[in-house]
């Protein structure tokens, strides 16, 4: 779940955010942290960071790139960068909910502040819900600064007033920070789908999100911190403390670290097995292969810029991260493949995608089907458009709640999908979102391919030229396009039809799979005209 859309299931789905940070942080007396603007640190300042420039020295402007897939190794890079991290984490998300996995990471945090390491964290106001206490709880550490970008100033004190005051200026509220970035002394960063939560490291045993991070290295780290930098100093973004009368104290912060080891420690008794391989970074690390297993080539990171929110209306094209991108999808000669958890194309998107297909372009899509989304009502914005895509030639795969054949899913080596979907009775959705064009470039990040990316909601991602790297993530996605994997969407006979593989057999459904509760909610978004906000 990634957009303001979800606010309501998240708030009645999770414990969201930093619960974590309740139970534990450090015992350092509160110094208020400047509220005028700070810079991202240059990584020649630190010894980890100048290690990463002399490795990308020889390469000539080029940075390194490896894919995050597995959702155990996406957990470990970050908790192995805070751990490597000598000056300055910087940290940008749409949502963190709490969790074994969020807690590790607070922990990991809090002892990089303790041994001088400057950590920003930017979070969306929506993750703050009814929490600026617990959140400002961890802001109490000298070294640790968090800010809320596009808070709602008025009525935070009750769930009920903060949708009251959400209602009133719905114009602004509605459009949130959606960015995920990760970044260590200015030389390592992490862009990709993954929010901060159980469900996006495969810990969580009811629902587990399938995702995509980059492991980026070099001179691109540095364009992203200028990216985290526009917002971290924008207007919109505000000091947590702003919004308490009292701050929590030294006392408070002492309290809460001693509570996080104990909840530490009593998630190794209570879940041992998933604890060990969360915490194998610990005697296991592996930042020194991955380093090692970098793919060196050109890139462009991209972002829209923060004021994008305070447009009236839709924005100036000149804002967006999809203005940039037009280029490079403009220009696909061969094959597009669109990987999006949330696909709505709108007509415009349609007149694309069909004008490309028509022209010899092999256009594949992989998004979640209705009985796999954790957002039916967009998937009531992407169907309608199916008959006419299918029509024009266009590919969809729709991914499955649960795959037909384990063994199918696995495969021997980094899978796209095996860490999330051999999960038992638990649900699984698509959370990724990738381009590939001509087998030539690629881009990760935040975006998907619907209006609320576009048009509302911030993003940030990288555009890699490697046709190396790019041959590993189309490969990813062909396992997720898999029969069973995913449903095939065609059309037989004038109806649309799914066809996808169980037991080692090719079948064809004549009914979209999902239950009435989803059709409803999918149906719902249609005929109201919810469209646009998907």
């Amino acid at each position: 779940m990634t957009d303001f859309r979800m606010t309501a299931l998240m708030n009645l789905r999770a414990v969201p955010l930093l619960l974590a940070l309740a139970l534990g942080l450090s015992g350092c007396a509160h110094t208020p942290a400047p509220d005028g603007p700070s810079q991202a640190l240059p990584a020649a300042q630190s010894s980890f960071g100048r290690s990463i420039m002399a490795q990308a020295a020889p390469h000539e402007g080029r940075s390194g790139f490896r894919l995050l897939p597995n959702s155990t190794e996406a957990f470990m890079a970050r908790a192995e960068l805070i751990r490597n991290a000598k000056t300055s984490l910087d940290l940008q998300y749409y949502i963190v909910h709490d969790g074994l996995s969020t807690r590790a990471l607070v922990d990991e945090l809090l002892k990089a502040a303790d041994r001088g390491v400057r950590v920003r964290i930017l979070l969306d106001d929506t993750t703050s819900d009814g929490l600026d206490e617990v959140i400002a709880t961890l802001a109490a550490h000298p070294n640790i600064q968090i800010r809320l970008f596009n808070p709602l100033n008025l009525g935070r004190s009750m769930g009920a007033t903060r949708n009251l005051g959400r209602l009133f200026n719905l114009s602004q509220q509605h459009r949130r920070m959606h960015n995920k970035l990760w970044l260590a002394d200015g030389a390592v960063a992490i862009v990709g789908g993954r929010n901060l939560g159980d469900e996006y490291f495969d810990a969580e045993p009811n629902l587990n999100f399938t995702d995509i991070d980059m492991l980026s290295v070099g001179p691109v780290a540095e364009q992203l911190g200028h990216s985290f930098d526009q917002y971290w100093n924008s207007t919109l973004s505000k000091p947590i403390d702003d919004f308490l009368y009292w701050p929590p104290d030294r006392k408070d912060l002492a309290t809460a670290r001693v509570r996080l080891a104990e909840s530490l420690d009593q998630a190794h008794v209570d879940k041992k097995a998933l604890y060990e391989r969360l915490m194998d970074y610990r005697p296991h690390p592996r930042m020194k292969t991955w380093l090692n297993e970098l793919i060196w080539a050109h890139n462009q990171a991209l972002w829209d810029a923060p004021t994008k929110v305070l447009s009236r209306g839709e924005p100036d094209p000149h804002l967006l991260l999809a203005t940039q991108l037009s280029p490079d999808l403009g220009n696909v000669h061969k094959e597009l493949m669109l990987i999006s958890a949330y696909f709505v194309p709108g007509q415009e998107g349609l007149v694309y995608l069909t004008g490309l297909s028509d022209k010899g372009v092999s256009v594949n899509l992989l998004t979640n089907s209705l009985e796999a989304t954790d957002v039916p009502a967009v998937h009531g914005g992407y169907a309608p458009y199916r008959r006419a895509l299918l029509e024009h030639g266009v590919k969809l795969f729709e991914l499955r709640r649960q795959p037909g054949d384990p063994s199918n899913a696995k495969g021997s080596g980094p899978a796209f999908l095996h860490t999330n979907l051999i999960k038992g009775g638990s649900e699984s959705s698509l959370h990724s979102k990738a381009m590939i064009f001509d087998r030539q470039k690629m881009f990760v990040g935040s975006f998907n391919f619907d209006p609320r990316s576009v048009l509302w909601n911030t993003e940030v991602g990288v555009l890699v030229d490697s046709p190396e790297l790019t041959e590993y993530l189309r490969e990813l996605a062909l396992q997720g396009m898999a029969p069973a994997i995913s449903y095939q969407v065609k059309l037989e006979n004038d109806r649309l039809v799914w066809v996808t593989e169980d037991n080692g057999k090719i079948h064809t459904l004549s009914k979209e799979p999902g239950d009435w509760w989803r059709r409803m909610n999918a149906w719902f978004s249609t005929a109201v005209g919810l469209e646009k906000m998907l």
